[in-house]
């Protein structure tokens, strides 16, 4: 699955939401809505950062002055999660050290899940 695009700030973990773009012609820095595709020479930033990024001295900064949205899941993505989904519903095999051997309690695995059905 292709992960969302990360804020391009050292380490900042968020999800990115906007694109800044530099025009160096007009001394201009543009920060717009996330751009469908990560081009050379812009950089992708988290709502935080695209907030309160500032222009450098004697340029121009121009920001969008809506709200800044996560993109929508692509269909690659949708794929990939109905796939994970699947994969974590297969049961998989009880090993003996996860047995319950309580009469009346059955305990089963699916995935990282455990599935324990409630007391009487």
């Amino acid at each position: 699955m292709r992960s969302p695009r990360r804020c391009s700030r050292n380490g900042c973990p968020r999800q990115a939401v906007a694109t800044l773009t530099y025009v160096y012609n007009d001394s201009t820095a543009v920060v717009g809505p996330l751009a469908a595709f990560a081009e050379p020479h812009t950089y992708d930033l988290c709502e935080p950062h695209a907030r309160s990024l500032t222009a450098p001295r004697g340029w121009e900064l121009v920001r969008h002055d809506g709200d800044f949205a996560p993109p929508p899941p692509t269909t690659d993505d949708l794929v990939a999660l109905a796939d994970a989904v699947r994969e974590a519903a297969r049961p998989a095999p009880a090993r003996p050290d996860e047995a319950d051997h309580t009469p009346g309690h059955q305990t089963g695995r699916r995935g990282h899940l455990r599935v324990i059905p409630p007391s009487h």
